[in-house]
C-alpha cells in the first residue's frame, strides 16, 4: 500500500517488482483541459488496469473503447524498500490514435533498476480535434502527459523513486509526443533526460490551419458543422458516433502557436529553443518492413515484382526516376520497398533530428539493428525477415504478449539494452557496463562527429549509418 497526494493505493507485489494500476492522475470532460483528481476516501485497489482511452477498432496495440474516464497511470518499482530510484515515464505509441500503457508491461525495465510509470492519455478525435469553439482541445494529449508528469512530481518518492531523475520515454506515436515536450514551455522542469525511439521530430506537430482543415471533415461527418453551438453538438455526440467520424487512419499531430507550444517542433529544436536536457534518439534499422509486412498478411500475398516501380511513382512523383536509379528492384519488392521508405522515412529525419538537438544539448543516437527479434506471435512467418522492423526493439524492453517469447540470446540483449537505458536514465549518460564507448553526436560539419551507436545481439559499435542509409541522397532530393 502506498499513500499517494488523492489517497492510498494497493497494488500488487511479487518476488521482482510491485506494481500498482489504474491510478487516476487527473479528470477531464470532454474536449476540456485537465484537472486534479479530487480527493478519495479509505484505500483504493490498483491491482488491475484503468479504462483505456477512446479509440476506434484497429490494431493490436491498441483496444477499441468509448471511455472517456480513461486518464489513469501505472507504476512499477522494484521490490522491497527502495528510495531515489531514477524514474522513467512511458508514453506509449500507436501513431496518438491507437494503446494503452498497461500493454508495455515493466517487470524487466522495473527490475534492472527503475521506478517505471505508463499511462493513458487521450486520443485521436478526443485529443487533437480543433475548432474556434474548442479553445482547448487540439493537442489534450500532451496536456494530459503533463498532468501524468506533475502526478510523478508530487507522487513518485513515496513509491522509491527520485523526482529529480525523471526520463520521459516514448517510441514512434509516444516519440513524437516526446518531441513536443521538449518544445513545449508548458514541460519544464518535469523530466530531466528524454528517450525518442522511433519519431524523427519533424513530424511532431502540425499548423493551425491543418488542424483546423482536417477537424472541418471530421465536424462535417460527425453532422455538427451546421450546429447553432458547435462545441456543445461534438460534446453531446455519442463517443461512437464521434470515432466514426474521425475515421482510422489518420496521424494527428498538435498544432503549434500555443502558449504549450509557440514554435512547430523542428524550429524549436533547430534554434535551440526547447527543454535542454540529455537525450538519447533512435530509430530501427529496418523500420518500415514492419508495414509491408503488414500489408502482406492483410492480402495473404507477398508483394508482386510488377508493382514496384507504381508505388515508388506514387510515394515520390518527380523524383521516382532518381529513387528507382539509387534503389533498383531486389528479389523482393516488397522488401526493396521497405528499404527505400525506411531511408526516406525514418532513417535520414532521424539523424537531422539528432543533428539539430545536439548543437544546443548532450545528445547520443543509436540505431537498433538486430536482425534476429521476434515476430509476431501467432501470426504467419513472412516472405523476408521482419529483422529490426518498428517496433521491434519493444519486446527487449516490456513484456508483450504480442510478440514471441524471446530466446536466450534475445534475453541477453534485452538485459544489456535495459541496463544501458537504466544508466541513462539515473545519469544522463548510457555508458558503463562493459560496453563499447558511446560518444556523443557532434554536428561540427563534420560527418565523422555523427556517431550513431549500433545496437545489436554482438558488439555495440558505430554503425555505417549515413552510408548505409544514403543520407546525403535524401537530404539532396528533398531540398
Amino acid at each position: 500500500m502506498v499513500t499517494t497526494s488523492s489517497g492510498a493505493v494497493r497494488g500488487t507485489s511479487g518476488p521482482k517488482v510491485s506494481t500498482f494500476q489504474g491510478i487516476p492522475y487527473a479528470t477531464a470532460t470532454r474536449f476540456s483541459a485537465p484537472t486534479p483528481v479530487p480527493p478519495w476516501q479509505g484505500t483504493r485497489d490498483a491491482t488491475k488496469p484503468g479504462n483505456v482511452c477512446a479509440q476506434p477498432a484497429g490494431y493490436p496495440i491498441g483496444k477499441p473503447s468509448t471511455a472517456e474516464d480513461c486518464l489513469n497511470l501505472n507504476v512499477t518499482t522494484p521490490t522491497g524498500k527502495h528510495d531515489e530510484l531514477p524514474v522513467i515515464v512511458w508514453v506509449h505509441g500507436g501513431s496518438l490514435m491507437y494503446g494503452m500503457g498497461d500493454l508495455y508491461r515493466a517487470d524487466r525495465l522495473a527490475a534492472g533498476g527503475a521506478v517505471v510509470v505508463s499511462m493513458n492519455y487521450r486520443l485521436g478525435a478526443t485529443s487533437f480535434l480543433t475548432h474556434p469553439s474548442l479553445p482547448d482541445s487540439g493537442g489534450l494529449a500532451l496536456d494530459d502527459q503533463r498532468a501524468a508528469l506533475r502526478w510523478v512530481r508530487q507522487n513518485i518518492a513515496a513509491f522509491g523513486g527520485d523526482p529529480g531523475k525523471v526520463t520521459i520515454m516514448g517510441q514512434s506515436g509516444g516519440g513524437f509526443a516526446v518531441c513536443g515536450h521538449l518544445a513545449s514551455p508548458a514541460s519544464a522542469g518535469l523530466f530531466q533526460r528524454a528517450i525518442i525511439q522511433s519519431a524523427p521530430c519533424a513530424d511532431a506537430s502540425r499548423t493551425k490551419a491543418e488542424a483546423l482543415a482536417e477537424s472541418s471533415e471530421v465536424i462535417k461527418k460527425a453532422g455538427c458543422a451546421d450546429a447553432s453551438d458547435v462545441a456543445s453538438c461534438l460534446r453531446d455526440l455519442p463517443m461512437a458516433k464521434l470515432l466514426e467520424a474521425y475515421g482510422t487512419q489518420r496521424e494527428p499531430r498538435p498544432y503549434s502557436g500555443t502558449p504549450s507550444l509557440p514554435l512547430p517542433v523542428d524550429q524549436a529544436l533547430r534554434t535551440g529553443r526547447f527543454n535542454r536536457v540529455p537525450v538519447l534518439v533512435g530509430v530501427n534499422h529496418d523500420e518500415e518492413n514492419g508495414m509491408i509486412l503488414g500489408l502482406e498478411l492483410a492480402t495473404g500475398k507477398p508483394m508482386a515484382a510488377t508493382d514496384y516501380r507504381p508505388a515508388i511513382t506514387e510515394a515520390y512523383g518527380k523524383n521516382a526516376a532518381a529513387v528507382l536509379r539509387r534503389y533498383p528492384l531486389g528479389n523482393s519488392a516488397g522488401r526493396t520497398l521497405a528499404t527505400v521508405k525506411t531511408d526516406s522515412t525514418w532513417s535520414a529525419p532521424t539523424l537531422d533530428t539528432a543533428r539539430a538537438l545536439s548543437r544546443w544539448t548532450s545528445t547520443r543516437m543509436f540505431e537498433f539493428a538486430e536482425q534476429r527479434t521476434p515476430w509476431y506471435a501467432g501470426t504467419p512467418k513472412p516472405s523476408f525477415p521482419a529483422a529490426a522492423q518498428h517496433m521491434a526493439e519493444l519486446p527487449y524492453l516490456f513484456d508483450l504478449t504480442l510478440f514471441e517469447k524471446l530466446s536466450l540470446q534475445q534475453s541477453t540483449l534485452a538485459n544489456r539494452l535495459i541496463a544501458t537505458w537504466t544508466r541513462f536514465a539515473r545519469t544522463g549518460d548510457p555508458n558503463g557496463g562493459g560496453e563499447q564507448p558511446w560518444p556523443l553526436l557532434r554536428d561540427n560539419g563534420s560527418q565523422a562527429g555523427w556517431h550513431v551507436q549500433s545496437l545489436t545481439s554482438g558488439t555495440w559499435k558505430r554503425a555505417d549509418y549515413a552510408q548505409d542509409h544514403h543520407y546525403r541522397f535524401w537530404t539532396t532530393l528533398n531540398h
